[in-house]
């Protein structure tokens, strides 16, 4: 779990405190996936482009929700619309992966087989 004192969370004043941790509960999702690296290379990419995507994703909601029914979808189209908050996603989802990789060890002694 990450550290509630993030500061990846705590530098954007626009948003809500609801709107923080449903941005916190995305990137523990993808953490759990396994898929932080692509994700954010993916983010990276495509962050210029976030108030085109909302837009196409307004557009293409009611064929999405007719399949797909995502409770947070407009909330996320809505929050993601601006750049910054994408950034903050970012932010959040290297935080995870530095808290996770702090808390390894380097090089785990290898179990040795056991003749029975």
């Amino acid at each position: 779990m990450a550290d509630a004192m993030n500061p990846a969370l705590s530098s954007d004043t626009t948003l809500s405190d609801d709107d923080m941790q449903f941005i916190k509960r995305i990137a523990e999702k993808i953490f759990k996936t396994g898929f932080v690296t692509p994700a954010v290379f993916f983010l990276e990419m495509n962050k210029p482009l976030a108030l085109l995507g909302s837009h196409a994703a307004v557009f293409f909601g009611p064929i999405i929700n007719a399949f797909i029914q995502a409770d947070g979808y407009y909330r996320a189209v809505e929050i993601f619309e601006e750049p910054s908050h994408v950034e903050i996603l970012i932010r959040e989802l290297e935080f995870l992966e530095a808290s996770n990789s702090s808390g390894k060890t380097e090089n785990p002694e290898p179990q040795q087989p056991t003749k029975e």
